[in-house]
């Protein structure tokens, strides 16, 4: 166990830190703001990344493909908010469950009628597919410090959109006191709207920069959308901070977690036992912390005020 190593794992933390907040950020717009139960968010990281790798291979450009996906991710979120999801929001939430489950179904399903039920893969261009010497002897793929730059600055503009601008206001006001904010002439429908689009962008800029780390394939955003109600409930549902913070908090326990701890329990345990107890605990980690922080604060680390 060298230091390289732990610094390496680190960063790798951060960036599935960072990637899991543009996911749980998304949700936390629509669960926290909205009150929204909406299951199919991991499907938007499924479109995401699979418009990013045909546009990718049809242009053979990667910064092309980004360009392009993001306002298609968007609009996929608006059109599904007007002729879907409006018609819920006076349901309760176990029927929105049930609707939003049928909708994960059918993303799925669409997928592999349109693309296949073989992956996608995007070849990252010349500019992002070497490494940076994070230290001296150190290096680090410059794609994954490229994720965690990207992840960092669409968080801080998350902050800056939200707590700073009108519109954010809007957001908060309409959170808060939907009849109110209407009387007052603001259009909650569209802010509704413009906040599950923007919503499942994010969800969808993930899956573009998890897609040349991993396998673009149907139901890939599943198991983000289960980690990412673990960081709304660890960060306190409602709150972009405690999003942020119980992302990067996340990242780093399941990456160190899986990488460390079969080392660590050798030193108690024999090999045999070790190795094979360290995977299977280290998964459970993100939940046993969940579990900790339930028992102490239930409404989360940062929860929203009111």
């Amino acid at each position: 166990m060298t230091l390289t190593l732990i610094l390496e794992q680190i960063f790798n933390g951060l960036q599935a830190g960072v990637t899991l907040f543009l996911v749980a950020a998304g949700l936390t717009l629509i669960l926290g703001i909205m009150d929204f139960v909406f299951l199919a968010h991991g499907a938007q990281v499924m479109i995401g990344a699979y418009a990013a790798a045909a546009i990718t291979q049809a242009t053979g450009n990667f910064f092309i493909g980004l360009g392009l996906a993001i306002p298609i991710t968007f609009a996929s979120g608006y059109l599904l908010e007007l002729l879907i999801i409006r018609h819920l929001y006076r349901r309760d939430h176990m029927e929105q469950v049930l609707a939003t489950f049928g909708l994960i179904l059918f993303f799925n399903e669409a997928i592999r009628v349109g693309f296949g039920p073989a992956a996608l893969y995007s070849d990252l261009p010349p500019a992002l597919s070497g490494f940076v010497e994070i230290l001296p002897d150190t290096p680090y793929p410059a794609y994954r410090l490229g994720v965690i730059a990207v992840g960092l600055i669409c968080a801080l503009a998350i902050h800056l959109f939200v707590s700073k601008t009108r519109i954010g206001a809007m957001v908060r006001a309409g959170a808060n006191n939907p009849e109110m904010t209407a009387a007052l002439g603001i259009n909650i429908k569209i802010l509704f709207r413009l906040i599950f689009a923007t919503g499942a962008c994010l969800a969808g800029i993930a899956g573009m920069m998890l897609g040349p780390l991993t396998s673009v394939q149907p139901g890939m955003g599943e198991p983000l959308l289960i980690l990412s109600l673990v960081v709304i409930i660890i960060g306190g549902i409602g709150s972009v901070r405690g999003a942020f913070i119980a992302a990067i908090i996340v990242g780093l326990v399941d990456t160190l977690g899986r990488v460390f701890l079969p080392s660590i329990l050798r030193l108690f345990f024999e090999q045999a036992t070790a190795d094979g107890a360290g995977p299977a605990l280290a998964s459970m980690l993100v939940y046993i912390l969940m579990a900790v922080v339930l028992i102490f604060r239930p409404t989360g680390l940062f929860p929203a005020k009111g």
